[in-house]
């Protein structure tokens, strides 16, 4: 394999892809291009003051960027089947890494949550890098739903039980959330029967409930999302000052660089509220541009999805565009009071390694489904065949495994 060809701007077998494959990956570099640009200005201030280098967060994501990237290249060039063939061992591994997260000593704390560990300067964050794998999985089991036997299936439906509860656990009950929705709405797509989806819906609205009544802060940031200005001070303190950038962007915004609100007004900026710093600097206009985009990607997962022959891909591709798009409208419903004050970050806008990888790697598997799809007449190869997926042709042994 020839180095460069592991960068996905000389990758000389992009002119053969699928139209929805070659879409897809131009919309995903415009979203990682307006990202950076806003990372840039939502950052460089604070970076700053508080490093001593406008640059320091914005460098740091360029790297990140580049190490996603070669990932990236690498899933849009690897047959699916192979990716779904490891795609257990991942998600088992990422889920014994957010349980450490919770072990003292071991995971690291910000804002009151031990959501990382610390691997040198490094931080893991595996609630974010176990999302493209849970997909995967969730794919894979209910793909095939009907010729498992029970005890796989609640096998695995209790792995992704221990998956939200750790997550829950750290406590992070916005990225709980949207793994449990997530998988839900795949099980849905799927086809899975009524019954089993009402009551794990039930299921999960109850612990959501008992969660916020468990947990102190997450009580008061649902009162305080309720009138936010009773409190603009205290717990109502990141709300208000997120509707104020957004307000004060009015039609057309302040302009790039020009926000106001964050200049140590908005906490977490660079993060957690970036959408609100990007609506004062291109205001409702730019807003709206970015909705549009996000309704792009949206329809092009849609049609991919529609398009794929083989039933576990067409979940993936339904799984991934749920992640990428459900998260960033939860996250500008955050900035914009629709929703209480969570931590979702903006997928390819937030600052933070984890989550640029996360996201790049579910861009690559949305592709690589659309580039499958206008292959599917080809036969798959006996390698592939061995492979659990769905494929006909396999044996009763390999039909209970996932």
């Amino acid at each position: 394999m020839k180095l460069r060809s592991l960068f996905p701007f000389f990758d000389d077998s992009v002119s053969t892809w699928a139209l929805e494959a070659r879409l897809l990956r131009w919309l995903t570099f415009v979203w990682l291009f307006v990202g950076l640009v806003m990372l840039f200005s939502a950052s460089y201030v604070v970076a700053d003051v508080r490093q001593g280098d406008g640059l320091y967060y914005f460098k740091r994501q360029i790297l990140w960027v580049f190490a996603s990237l070669i990932g990236f290249n690498i899933i849009v060039n690897r047959p699916l089947q192979k990716i779904l063939g490891i795609s257990h061992w991942l998600l088992g591994l990422f889920l014994v890494l957010i349980f450490v997260t919770l072990i003292p000593g071991l995971g690291k704390k910000a804002f009151d949550a031990a959501r990382w560990i610390a691997i040198g300067p490094i931080p893991l964050q595996p609630s974010e890098l176990i999302k493209p794998f849970l997909v995967l999985q969730s794919a894979r089991l209910f793909g095939q739903w009907e010729r498992l036997t029970w005890q796989v299936r609640l096998t695995w439906l209790g792995i992704f039980g221990l998956v939200i509860l750790g997550i829950l656990a750290q406590p992070n009950l916005s990225t709980a959330s949207l793994c449990g929705m997530t998988i839900w709405l795949i099980a849905l797509a799927s086809g899975l029967p009524y019954k089993y989806l009402a009551g794990t819906a039930i299921g999960g609205f109850l612990l959501a409930i008992l969660s916020i009544s468990i947990k102190e802060y997450q009580r008061r940031r649902v009162m305080s999302f309720l009138n936010p200005w009773a409190d603009a001070t205290g717990d109502g303190y990141q709300l208000v000052q997120s509707l104020l950038a957004v307000g004060s962007g009015k039609t057309w915004g302040a302009g790039f660089g020009m926000s106001q609100q964050k200049l140590f007004y908005l906490p977490i900026q660079d993060t957690d509220f970036i959408f609100a710093v990007f609506a004062e600097e291109f205001g409702f206009v730019g807003s709206i541009v970015l909705l549009i985009l996000l309704a792009l990607f949206a329809t092009l997962g849609l049609i991919v999805a529609l398009k794929a022959k083989n039933p576990i891909h067409r979940l993936v591709a339904i799984g991934i565009t749920i992640f990428m798009v459900g998260q960033s409208l939860l996250h500008i419903a955050v900035a914009t009071g629709a929703l209480p004050t969570t931590g979702l970050p903006l997928p390819m806008f937030s600052y933070g390694g984890n989550s640029m990888i996360a996201s790049l790697i579910n861009a690559a598997l949305l592709i690589r489904v659309a580039r499958e799809s206008s292959e599917a007449e080809v036969l798959p190869l006996r390698g592939d065949r061995q492979q659990i997926g769905g494929y006909r042709g396999e044996n009763k042994r390999q039909r209970r495994r996932i």
